[in-house]
């Protein structure tokens, strides 16, 4: 019993120097050349680092306050944007607007109470393109002229629907009731012209005239010229023909005049040189040519007359 409780004291004694041979250990004194390390920026680098938040502050206060503005001024809101505007129907331009680029569109329409007024510093060009991309219609509006490229071009009565002009490659048709020229050289046709009836405004004088060439005029079931209140002219420089194939030629008037015809001689020796000559006889000459001649007791029409042989 008294053996064990030595070896507990001892044991003690033994810890107990353990611990306090530790602690002095702790307790000593450092070396007078330890070396201390400082941890953090410190100088220039904390310096440019502030420099650099600073700056990094400014750019987001401009780019935040350039972003307020242009907001401001192009006028977004939840609708669009300035004069734009997005609706159920499709996009609403309101005032006048550019576009620099080519605009794609499936309709364009003005408001009920406004124009529509498409306008260009040089032409205004409508591109009309099938499936694959390729050009099938053009219309141009430019300074000078209006062109249109198209298989077939076609105005139409904004009432019924009706064709009043239409052009093609074959034809050109007209379906307005009348077609007026108001220029003062009238109209003028390369070559031939198919019309059922030509006639002039009220008050206005008709003329078919052919300055350098001829002017025929046939139908299959002849040609009427009529002129209800004034008189119809016939003028040539050369020789007037008058012809029908298998009909005759009726001339119903009350008084046929046929001026500036040629007089013919005859001498008689019961005429007077004295005697004025007021009465003449109409002459027919082989070749077709008419002439005067002095009216006589009989006829004194001759073959051998010098109008018929000079003619």
């Amino acid at each position: 019993m008294d053996r064990s409780t030595n070896l507990d004291i001892e044991e003690l004694k033994m810890t107990r120097e353990q611990y306090i041979l530790a602690t002095q250990q702790n307790n000593l004194p450092r070396a007078e050349n330890a070396q201390l390390y400082p941890v953090g920026i410190y100088g220039w680098r904390k310096r440019c680092l502030y420099f650099f938040v600073l700056l990094l502050l400014v750019t987001m206060i401009v780019n935040l306050a350039m972003t307020i503005w242009i907001l401001k001024v192009m006028n977004f809101t939840v609708d669009g944007m300035g004069n734009l505007r997005v609706t159920k129907k499709g996009v609403r331009l309101e005032g006048i607007s550019e576009f620099l680029l080519p605009l794609y569109v499936k309709e364009i329409h003005s408001r009920k109470d406004s124009p529509l007024i498409l306008q260009s510093d040089r032409n205004v060009t409508m591109n009309a393109r099938n499936h694959m991309g390729q050009l099938t219609g053009q219309l141009t509006v430019g300074a000078d002229s209006v062109e249109a490229q198209c298989k077939r071009f076609e105005v139409r009565a904004s009432d019924d629907g009706r064709v009043l002009f239409s052009a093609d490659e074959e034809e050109i048709t007209i379906g307005a009731e009348k077609l007026k020229v108001t220029g003062t050289e009238g109209a003028v046709f390369g070559h031939s012209v198919e019309t059922p009836h030509i006639r002039a405004e009220p008050s206005q004088d008709l003329r078919l005239e052919s300055p350098t060439r001829s002017l025929i005029m046939e139908a299959p079931r002849g040609v009427q010229v009529s002129a209800v209140a004034g008189e119809f002219k016939a003028s040539c420089r050369k020789e007037l023909h008058l012809q029908s194939t298998e009909g005759e030629i009726f001339l119903n008037a009350d008084t046929i005049r046929l001026g500036n015809l040629p007089t013919g001689s005859f001498s008689s020796s019961s005429s007077s040189s004295n005697t004025r000559q007021t009465v003449y006889e109409l002459c027919v000459c082989p070749n077709g040519k008419l002439y005067l001649s002095p009216a006589g007791v009989g006829s004194t029409c001759q073959s051998s007359s010098n109008i018929c042989l000079w003619s």
